[in-house]
């Protein structure tokens, strides 16, 4: 019996893209028991996952077939996230041809900031991206 590997997608929980263009992105996601530890708290993995998700759909509707790869993040956690729906925000703040500077935050249901993030990514060709991809995973 084989077991279907979930998408990032279904792994993060997203639920909808609220919305994705002009270099913004609004991105909704449920927060699952199975994602939280001790104390019923979401593990920070999936909140910066979820904000870092938002930032490559900003970076990405901004224009061009590019995949945003990371350079560096940083998240500044400021309230528990916990079971429920949740909202990650995207933004470019600045983009030049090859590297895209982007801010994010992430809400609950009721508006209130749980965390905030920033981050730098390169922007890649998406064809060279993904073809490297299915070279390194090529059996």
């Amino acid at each position: 019996m084989t077991t279907a590997i979930p998408s990032l997608n279904e792994t993060l929980g997203q639920q909808r893209v609220v919305s994705n263009a002009d270099g913004r992105a609004v991105i909704e996601y449920l927060a699952g028991a199975h994602m939280c530890h001790s104390g019923g708290v979401v593990q920070g993995g999936f909140v910066s996952g979820w904000i870092d998700a938002a930032m490559a759909h900003a970076a990405m509707s901004a224009g061009g077939d590019v995949t945003p790869m990371s350079l560096e993040l940083k998240v500044s956690f400021f309230a528990p996230a916990r079971p429920g729906l949740v909202i990650a925000e995207g933004w470019v703040e600045r983009q030049g041809r090859s590297v895209c500077f982007l801010e994010g935050r992430l809400t609950d249901g009721a508006g209130a900031v749980l965390a905030k993030a920033s981050s730098t990514a390169r922007l890649m060709d998406r064809a060279r991206v993904e073809g490297a991809a299915r070279a390194a995973t090529a059996t």
